[in-house]
């Protein structure tokens, strides 16, 4: 699958674990925020980050740039636009902080696909894998008695 064909993956996953993050942190809400909201916000937050973000890679931003930006938009937007109490902002602030992070290691172990961070580099089980048993010396490693 081309890097074109897995953009629009990265962005229905990252909507996906932003819902999951928002409901996790409301739940506790006699009134939850509406579904307008919630869609209004994670457009902003989520599709136009990660639009910013693949812009900015492409026309050779610094990735300190194009990802800090996004990142900070996905970390004030929602708590202000949601008025997230102190509880619930420390929950959404963790969990938002390590989502990303969490969805790129996923992604390069599993499919190997390594461009939703690319400037951390994590390599493929099939990557280890291949390296484990195309070296001589890494094989006799592994078959040695401990």
């Amino acid at each position: 699958m081309s890097e074109a064909e897995r953009f629009p993956v990265f962005i229905l996953v990252s909507l996906v674990v932003f819902f999951a993050i928002l409901s996790f942190v409301t739940r506790k809400r006699a009134t939850r925020p509406s579904v307008v909201a919630v869609l209004a916000v994670a457009t902003l937050v989520v599709v136009g980050g990660m639009v910013l973000a693949k812009f900015g890679q492409n026309t050779g931003w610094p990735w300190w740039v194009y990802y800090t930006v996004p990142a900070a938009v996905t970390l004030v937007v929602p708590p202000v636009a949601f008025r997230f109490s102190a509880s619930e902002l420390w929950q959404y602030l963790a969990l938002a902080t390590l989502s990303s992070p969490v969805v790129h290691v996923l992604f390069s172990l599993l499919l190997g696909w390594h461009d939703y961070m690319p400037f951390i580099h994590v390599p493929s089980l099939r990557e280890m894998l291949s390296n484990a048993f195309s070296d001589p010396a890494a094989n006799r490693a592994l078959l040695a008695p401990r």
